[in-house]
């Protein structure tokens, strides 16, 4: 039985690989040899040109905040805009809530 393929991101280069999962060996870019991000199962990556989603997917991703499937089978909300995140990020530093947990709020009271 094939394994399931996951999605790999390198933030420099802005491409998207799709490889089998495995946490046992580090994955790097072809490209520029820095190592790859894991980004779970329901990413679907920017057009490569977009660079205000690449940045948003930046910081989601140096926050912690993945793509992985959950039982209802996507990962739940994700920010898309860069509005959208600094309303969240405001909002962590106003209440103290961990800026990984604001980001994923579907509303921000």
């Amino acid at each position: 039985m094939a394994h399931a393929k996951t999605s790999y991101v390198c933030l420099p280069c802005r491409a998207s690989y799709k490889q089998p999962f495995g946490a046992e060996r580090q994955r790097v870019c072809p490209g520029c040899a820095e190592p790859l991000i894991h980004v779970g199962s329901a990413f679907a990556a920017p057009r490569r040109r977009d660079t205000a989603a690449w940045r948003t997917l930046t910081v989601l991703l140096n926050a912690g905040v993945r793509f992985h499937k959950s039982c209802c089978g996507g990962p739940g909300f994700r920010p898309r805009t860069l509005r959208e995140v600094r309303e969240r990020m405001n909002y962590a530093r106003r209440t103290g809530e961990p800026i990984a947990r604001a980001l994923v709020r579907p509303d921000v009271p």
